[in-house]
């Protein structure tokens, strides 16, 4: 049985300020303002981010007047956790195997 983990949304996810903001988006709905005072990053960096974590489908977006808010998608988040939680399902049932060395 191969287990097979999302390496885009890992690459995604690694990068310290995404996942910064995705945290922060795990606790509530936020527009890029508040983003910029929760983080220290500036409006430009953040929104670069930001479009990155749409493009992957880490965030949705919400239009609300002239501001942008940005909501975390937990079922991606879930399924990457259910990948992880498989791979090391695979290695406690495979812990036995050893492959002999030619």
């Amino acid at each position: 049985m191969m287990t097979s983990v999302d390496t885009e949304l890992i690459r995604v996810l690694g990068d310290p300020l995404r996942l910064q903001i995705v945290t922060l988006l795990a606790r509530e709905t936020l527009c890029t303002t508040h983003l910029v005072e929760e983080t220290g990053a500036r409006q430009t960096n953040l929104s670069n981010h930001l479009r990155v974590l749409r493009e992957a489908g880490v965030v949705e977006t919400e239009p609300c007047g002239r501001f942008t808010y940005y909501k975390l998608r937990p079922d991606v988040i879930a399924q990457l956790a259910g990948q992880f939680a498989d791979l090391a399902e695979s290695a406690r049932t495979a812990a036995e195997n050893k492959r002999a060395c030619p």
